[in-house]
């Protein structure tokens, strides 16, 4: 996949228009950004932008305003930040179009962050005279914001109809690069491990997937879906018994490439520290709350000869302690494998760090839904209107 990036435009006294993503956490009351890992996967683009001669807009949405106003999802708190990240000042927007962010346009070496995108109910509609107006604040576009490349939104699709160029950000470009490296030509034996709750948020990238990779590891409350579809015993597991027929369809379709967890750890409840034990079959009253040591033993196993692994998904309740030993162990197997490693999904990546072993992942997407739908075999919106090169 071979985009326009912001290497091929001519930056010197432009004004670029730079798309990113600052949906940063929020703690309430204060508003003190939680985790700036956003903030600075779009540091290199907006540096390079800054050292090749640009005066920058920044643009992004926060939170879920519903096309209102919303002090508590205001984009200052992520000036105050970017603006110690980057050691020069961050001029703040009142708002993302009108003529007072017109008179504010900045020169050359400026940066300008515009208010949240979404506190106008056009953004999310892809309203074209919206687009324009944005359009009409700058030179060139580029989209740095891979983990809203799936929203058909005005600053994601709609602007690039209004711009003389767009192209894809630094960010943009490395997800795209070890995404499609883990999906199109893998080198084999390729893995995926797949966690989380539901079946059903994951149906796509198990179809897609299982074309793919020779082994598909499943972890996860989504596991005893499939367990029970095939008749096991789970206790009063999370499932979705609406699923059971899906499941079943799955099973089939994927054959042998589909690995379930052998035993489990279990629980009377999800609780911190709660009484737990490691058996091969749920009893009544008891529910799933980890892979177990064999299904750990057998995971690594097949992870170990992997040459290329895409994770997504958590083995367990992770956030509970001790149920993230599972996740953990599955963490530290993949950093040890030598594979090309891409791993999606916040739960994932907590695990990796929790680990301590982040620096041996090839890759950490910053994207939800957007790698999601892109391990789905789903061509991402804001990615096909970006031009080839």
């Amino acid at each position: 996949m071979s985009k326009l990036t912001i290497h091929n435009l001519d930056l010197k006294n432009k004004r670029v228009f730079m798309r990113v993503d600052f949906n940063v956490p929020l703690a309430p009351g204060d508003q003190e950004i939680t985790s700036d890992k956003r903030i600075r996967a779009s540091l290199p683009s907006i540096n390079y932008a800054l050292e090749h001669g640009a005066a920058l807009i920044l643009a992004s949405h926060l939170g879920r305003p519903k096309g209102k106003p919303n002090p508590e999802m205001s984009l200052k708190p992520v000036a105050r930040r970017l603006e110690q990240l980057l050691g020069r000042p961050v001029k703040m927007a009142p708002d993302c179009i009108g003529p007072q962010v017109e008179a504010m346009k900045p020169a050359t070496g400026e940066v300008l962050l515009l208010e949240n995108l979404r506190f106008h109910p056009e953004e999310e509609k892809n309203d074209p005279a919206f687009a324009k107006q944005l359009a009409s604040l700058c030179d060139l576009y580029v989209n740095d914001a891979f983990g809203s490349a799936h929203r058909a939104h005005a600053s994601t699709v709609g602007m690039v109809a209004f711009v003389p160029k767009a192209a894809a950000g630094l960010l943009m470009e490395q997800e795209l690069k070890y995404l499609t490296m883990v999906t199109k030509n893998p080198a084999h034996p390729c893995v995926a491990i797949l966690g989380g709750a539901k079946v059903s948020d994951k149906i796509e990238v198990i179809f897609n997937l299982s074309k793919i990779v020779d082994k598909l590891l499943v972890g996860g409350a989504m596991a005893y879906t499939f367990l029970k579809a095939q008749g096991r015993p789970v206790g009063k597991s999370l499932l979705e018994d609406d699923k059971l027929d899906l499941a079943r369809q799955l099973l089939t379709s994927t054959q042998d490439k589909l690995m379930l967890p052998v035993d489990h750890v279990v629980a009377s409840e999800v609780k911190q520290g709660a009484a737990n034990q490691v058996v091969e079959a749920i009893p009544d009253g008891m529910m799933g709350v980890d892979i177990g040591t064999k299904t750990v033993e057998q995971y690594s196993k097949v992870i170990a000869g992997a040459k290329t692994i895409i994770w997504n998904g958590p083995m367990g309740v992770f956030e509970k302690l001790p149920f993230d030993k599972g996740t953990v162990a599955i963490a530290k197997a993949v950093a040890q494998s030598g594979a090309v490693s891409v791993v999606g999904g916040g739960d994932s990546e907590k695990a990796i760090k929790a680990a301590g072993v982040a620096e041996k992942i090839s890759h950490i997407s910053t994207g939800g839904g957007a790698t999601l739908e892109f391990l789905a075999g789903i061509e991402l919106v804001g990615v096909a209107i970006l031009p080839d090169k």
